[in-house]
């Protein structure tokens, strides 16, 4: 059995950790409102953005943008990754890279490069690491309220890579912020917007789970009528400026999820935390305890025999 002052110095520096964890969880309790009301705020922007690109797209109009085209031969794929800046989150970053390797190995298995814009610290460490994935744009240190500007950089590194045709699919993964307790890992296509909708016609037909809140939830494109919209002053430009436009709603509004994500599980994780300290405490103390009763009655007997054989 560990001496007393051994036994002493365990506690003392579990307390010490109890603190910590302690002060993590409320200051996460403190800022996940905020992150929530940003993240509310947002959707009904990116709703009527959804319903905009689906009038838009069903529009035979002469000039057809490339967002609207889908390739049949898939070389290269780019995925926008979202994750935090910071840890002791619990498993929010490493369940989000467990759900998108196998996605990355699957599309290299069929000889497909992967180029990969990180957005958080997480993945940009996380990637620079990984071999066979090409990080091409990054960002990080957004704070707690995260400006669209800060991310027009790596939008417009996907958006150009993709209209001069050295990606031909973009996909986004991101943490979808369920509620305090849940938090899912989303891995959607972002372009093109063909591929989208079919990605949401099988979430209807219930083939796969998605959120309802979601930015593309709800876009439908397959739908053609024999009608065209009046563009001013041409379809390329309206189409070019309007479809950036919900990319980077999109996108915008998963670094929101996000970030309600990263509060709700850093309070939960330092909640856990704080209380497996209470049980180490408390158990390290009986032991304390244990130790110096023995060493009590080790004494009083040296003292009984002593005294006896005098």
């Amino acid at each position: 059995m560990a001496g007393g002052r051994e036994i002493k110095t365990k506690i003392k520096s579990t307390q010490n950790m109890r603190k910590v964890t302690r002060a993590l969880e409320m200051v996460s309790a403190s800022k996940i409102r905020k992150a929530q009301d940003l993240m509310k705020a947002s959707r009904p922007y990116a709703r009527q953005m959804r319903k905009v690109i689906a009038h838009v797209a069903q529009a035979s109009t002469d000039f057809r943008h490339p967002f609207l085209q889908e390739r049949e031969q898939v070389a290269r794929v780019g995925y926008v990754v979202v994750t935090t800046d910071r840890g002791l989150c619990g498993g929010l970053n490493s369940n989000l890279f467990r759900r998108l390797l196998p996605a990355i190995k699957a599309w290299q298995d069929q000889g497909v490069e992967v180029d990969v814009v990180a957005i958080g610290q997480k993945a940009v460490q996380f990637f620079k690491r990984l071999k066979g994935v090409n990080l091409v744009g990054s960002v990080s240190h957004l704070g707690e309220k995260p400006k669209l500007e800060s991310l027009v950089g790596v939008i417009k590194v996907v958006l150009d890579a993709y209209s001069a045709n050295k990606l031909d699919r973009v996909f986004l993964a991101y943490n979808d912020f369920v509620n305090t307790m849940v938090q899912r890992v989303a891995i959607e296509a972002l372009l093109p917007l063909p591929v989208v909708a079919a990605e949401l016609e099988a979430v209807e037909e219930g083939k796969r789970e998605a959120s309802p809140n979601t930015p593309v939830a709800g876009l439908k494109l397959e739908q053609q009528h024999d009608w065209d919209y009046i563009y001013e002053p041409d379809a390329a430009t309206v189409l070019e400026y309007v479809l950036a436009r919900y990319v980077e709603s999109v996108v915008y509004q998963a670094v929101l999820e996000n970030l309600a994500c990263e509060h709700a599980a850093r309070m939960v994780a330092m909640k856990a935390a704080s209380d497996n300290a209470n049980k180490v405490i408390d158990e390290l103390t009986l032991v304390y305890n244990k130790a110096r009763q023995a060493a009590i009655t080790q004494e009083i007997s040296e003292i009984v025999g002593g005294a006896a054989a005098v």
